[in-house]
């Protein structure tokens, strides 16, 4: 058994916490055999464990608590900690590993229950599992989400060498907005989100680059953002946003203009990798 997880770009600048899209990059699971205790075999070094504390495992016990153990292999292409949903991967990974083997026959909505109570937030998460855009929301106990078809254009990824923790990128933000800063955030957000319904990406682009929840006060970490942001500007983007919780940017863009784009996104900084990725339509996926 093969489970392939995406990984995800998630806020989309205003979509703070609940607008996510799945993209052409994955994290691949596979079942080699059983085993007296579990072992996982990987390259990313002594930092990620390679038995029952691997989070992937974590997450399928405490899914199926009774799992026999299994020697598994996880390979990706999901740079950790980067903003692209890592973390999201590898539980979405686990849930799907314990629904596989304990022969759960959870259903899309479970999934997206059990992870995003697990991560925190569904915006990594539903798109892994779901596929395509998702907007979601997290009230309490209750997961409410929609999928909807995200419009055909490139994602050309600027992603940074150095990493930057979650856990960094959230300590610089407020914890309280004014009513009035609310209500201006989340129109600003809701317009973008119809856009993108709409299939009018000029208009999305136009608020993803509006937000007001994170990306003001995140942009000092991430200092070249405004220079990527420029660059797309100039060269015909639609739209630029951090990824996630950075350090990734994203610029959105029609395909023709992608040749212009990655050239001058690879002069910023030579030890940065630049990709193109595709909006992946189908979520995880077992083979």
């Amino acid at each position: 058994m093969r489970i392939r997880v995406p990984a995800t770009s998630a806020n989309i600048g205003p979509g703070f916490d609940s607008c996510g899209v799945a993209v052409s990059c994955y994290l691949y699971v596979e079942v080699l055999n059983s085993s007296t205790r579990w072992q996982v075999d990987h390259s990313y070094g002594l930092s990620v464990p390679s038995d029952q504390d691997n989070l992937i495992v974590q997450t399928a016990l405490k899914i199926a608590p009774k799992l026999l153990p299994q020697h598994i292999k996880v390979t990706s292409d999901i740079p950790l900690t980067r903003g692209l949903g890592s973390s999201s991967s590898a539980i979405v990974a686990g849930i799907e590993l314990a629904n596989r083997l304990g022969q759960l026959n959870l259903s899309e909505s479970a999934k997206v229950k059990l992870a995003t109570q697990i991560e925190g937030h569904p915006d990594n998460v539903a798109p892994a599992i779901c596929g395509d855009f998702v907007v979601a929301s997290y009230q309490g106990e209750k997961v409410d989400y929609v999928k909807h078809y995200f419009p055909d254009c490139e994602l050309i990824a600027f992603i940074p060498s150095k990493e930057l923790a979650t856990s960094k990128s959230r300590d610089v933000l407020p914890h309280e907005l004014t009513y009035q800063q609310a209500v201006a955030a989340s129109s600003v957000a809701n317009v973008m989100v119809a856009a993108l319904v709409k299939g009018d990406l000029v208009t999305a682009g136009q608020l993803m680059e509006q937000d007001q929840f994170h990306e003001k006060f995140r942009g000092p970490l991430v200092p070249h953002l405004a220079k990527i942001r420029q660059i797309s500007h100039e060269q015909g983007g639609y739209g630029c946003y951090l990824s996630g919780a950075g350090p990734t940017v994203i610029i959105l863009a029609p395909e023709h203009k992608t040749d212009k784009i990655v050239p001058l996104l690879r002069e910023l900084d030579n030890k940065a990798a630049v990709e193109i990725f595709h909006i992946d339509r189908e979520g995880v996926q077992v083979f």
